[in-house]
């Protein structure tokens, strides 16, 4: 059994996975004592052959159609065998120490359920756009939670294709807290293809996010 599971979702995907996992990978935290579960969520690119770059270093899942983020990552937390679960998305990149100081955090405060870091905005190039305060500006990657929390929880909820953080986040605060590392740990890449930048789906979703209260 491994400490920390990272759960990395994936969907067409091949431009930017591939700096994903290198940075998991190249990790300050000995790589027995964490694994790197990958969900293929039915890419219709070349992800499929980008990810064999890496086959002897991660466990992954292929979808055989696309099943939605929120599903993929419930197929992901549930293969988990570890104590932690860590997300982070396939066009995101992470900083050498942010598995260990995560770790570390929620180790030496037990009160608190999860550990979240703050993290920059970085363009297609992997330039600096500004710093973020995840307490400020949360995202749904970048928080470290105890895998049995998220099960007691009932995982992501399937029905929300965005917002699945903020439903899970609105379900996790009503028994637990977080505590915040004011380290830059973590590299949310913004790009054309964000799946946030799709204005109408994000309406919907707030909607149903808030009736969801």
């Amino acid at each position: 059994m491994n400490k920390i599971s990272v759960i990395v979702p994936c969907f067409n995907s091949e431009k930017f996975i591939g700096r994903c996992l290198r940075s998991l990978l190249n990790q300050s935290l000995d790589k027995k004592s964490y694994d790197i579960i990958v969900i293929n969520d039915g890419s219709k690119d070349r992800t499929d052959f980008a990810l064999k770059l890496f086959k002897e270093d991660i466990i992954l899942i292929n979808n055989k159609k696309n099943l939605g983020l929120p599903a993929s990552l419930n197929l992901g937390i549930n293969s988990s065998r570890s104590k932690f679960i860590v997300r982070v998305d396939s066009d995101d990149y992470v900083n050498f120490h942010f598995l260990e100081i995560l770790s570390l955090y929620l180790s030496l405060n037990p009160n608190y359920r999860a550990a979240s870091c703050d993290y920059y905005i970085v363009n297609e190039n992997e330039e600096i756009i500004k710093r973020e305060s995840f307490k400020k500006s949360p995202i749904g990657c970048a928080i470290m939670f105890h895998k049995d929390d998220l099960i007691d929880l009932g995982l992501y909820d399937e029905s929300f294709l965005l917002n699945e953080e903020k439903n899970l986040m609105q379900k996790f605060f009503s028994k637990y807290e977080i505590i915040n590392c004011k380290l830059p740990l973590y590299r949310y890449r913004r790009h054309e293809n964000n799946i946030t930048n799709d204005i109408e789906m994000l309406k919907f979703y707030d909607k149903k996010l808030q009736n969801n209260k």
